[in-house]
């Protein structure tokens, strides 16, 4: 199986440097972002990012803006927002806007793993069915 490529986004670099190393033990790669704005940049630099593991409390852009722009310019892209208990009711909100989950800071490590394995799986799916359709498009035409 390829191994997920994720944007890890929030705003505490420790977090993010602790996250960095336990995820990569795990046969993920992992490219952190430390803002909303820093997050798309990258996403736009790295086609090859599938899920995004984001934040909903940051100053500046929120994690729930963030998802709108990232949801918007790359809907594809899956994201499962992380929230601390104050933000359950941002994380729901997240959930309505298309993330594919969201987990509670700190999350179990293997808890994250797992759901970042589905999330890349979701979308290596609907990658597979959008080629399909376009095969399907290009071989019915000469017909």
């Amino acid at each position: 199986m390829a191994v997920a490529k994720i944007l890890l986004v929030d705003d505490e670099v420790p977090f993010v440097e602790t996250m960095i190393k336990r995820l990569t033990k795990r046969n993920l790669e992992v490219l952190p972002a430390h803002s909303g704005d820093e997050s798309l940049k990258k996403l736009a630099e790295n086609k090859r990012v599938e899920v995004v593991v984001l934040d909903v409390k940051m100053p500046g852009m929120d994690g729930i803006d963030t998802l709108k722009e990232i949801k918007k310019k790359f809907p594809l892209v899956e994201v499962i927002m992380l929230t601390g208990h104050a933000t359950v009711e941002s994380a729901i909100e997240g959930m309505k806007l298309g993330a594919f989950d969201y987990l509670m800071k700190p999350s179990d490590i293997d808890v994250l793993v797992e759901k970042v394995t589905e999330a890349a799986a979701k979308k290596r799916r609907h990658e597979e069915k959008i080629i399909e359709a376009q095969m399907r498009k290009i071989t019915t035409r000469g017909r």
